[in-house]
């Protein structure tokens, strides 16, 4: 049986490259390119591919979103992140979105090959980084919820507002901000504004 893939990145040289290497194979067919995640969508719905190899950072729509939107309407497609980033937000923004796999662009002809043929069977494929990054991250405490206020305040903090500052944006005391970011700096454990942002965005709670 071949498998029909279909290639999602905006980079013109890169998808010409994909295909060569794919269509090298007797299994393999490439049936399909976009070079956006809209198009992308589009394509999977109308030409119903096995496997659609998705880049990740494109304009006209991320990756991610158009993973979500291509397995919510076209049944049985498996979507393969093929990507040069391996940040640990990007990863796990991916995976939760339902991708079978998460390879970089540094693969070997053969590494894709048999990671496309795995993902066709039904397997999950990652690049052997992305799966340590996983496993720190599982082993990893979940991070601490911030209330929406306590975010709010944070948030106001990261854009370089001052405690003053904040207090007359969201109509509270220069008191009641403060002690909104001592909370913030317990929940987190971090000693000041900058330790507070910096470890909130690596969370993702900012």
């Amino acid at each position: 049986m071949t498998i029909r893939i279909l290639l999602v990145d905006d980079h013109p040289v890169v998808r010409m490259g994909l295909r060569g290497m794919l269509d090298a194979e007797p299994d393999l067919t490439v049936v399909g390119e976009a070079g956006s995640g809209d198009a992308g969508v589009e394509l999977a719905a109308a030409e119903r591919p096995d496997i659609v190899l998705m880049d990740l950072r494109m304009p006209g729509g991320d990756g991610v979103s158009a993973t979500e939107r291509i397995l919510a309407t076209v049944p049985g497609v498996r979507v393969m992140v093929l990507t040069t980033y391996e940040s640990d937000r990007d990863i796990l923004r991916a995976i939760e979105a339902g991708a079978s796999g998460y390879l970089l662009k540094d693969a070997s002809p053969k590494e894709l090959a048999d990671a496309v043929r795995a993902a066709a069977r039904g397997e999950t494929v990652l690049a052997p980084s992305v799966a340590s990054t996983l496993v720190r991250q599982v082993r990893q405490p979940a991070p601490p919820a911030l209330s929406a206020r306590e975010a709010e305040v944070l948030r106001l903090v990261a854009q370089g507002s001052t405690n003053a500052d904040i207090g007359r944006q969201l109509f509270i005391s220069e008191a009641t901000v403060k002690t909104h970011l001592l909370r913030v700096f317990n929940k987190l454990d971090v000693a000041d504004r900058t330790a507070a942002v910096t470890t909130a965005m690596r969370h993702g709670l900012l």
